[in-house]
């Protein structure tokens, strides 16, 4: 497991990349992951990496296991990568390709038109 300092890194890292609220990302979640006619149970919406971002929002620190901590690393280093001022939106109208990276860091967690 990683060092309190690390940890301590981590946590505050993940928190700063992750600017969605536990409820604005479970609300995403069942929109992204509902259809026309069907809307999957609100457990089992999104993707497990989303679910599990989800998760480790309404814990504490002191009880982040293993493999949460790897979704964090993951979670940080995929944010970051696709985060790079040069990708961030501009005030003209979206294409559909932001609309898309938009909504991939949305099923993380992070809406990239927040400042």
């Amino acid at each position: 497991m990683a060092d309190a300092l690390e940890l301590e890194a981590l946590w505050d890292e993940f928190h700063r990349v992750v600017n969605m609220t536990s409820q604005e990302l479970a609300a995403w979640l069942k929109v992204s992951d509902a259809d026309e006619e069907t809307e999957p149970l609100p457990e089992h919406a999104g993707s497990p990496t989303g679910q599990h971002v989800l998760a480790i929002l309404q814990k504490r620190r002191t009880d982040l296991t293993e493999d949460d901590i790897g979704v964090m690393y993951e979670v940080v280093d995929t944010v970051e990568a696709q985060t790079e001022p040069a990708q961030e939106p501009t005030a003209q109208e979206p294409t559909a390709q932001q609309t898309e990276r938009r909504h991939r860091l949305m099923s993380l967690g992070h809406d990239p038109l927040r400042p």
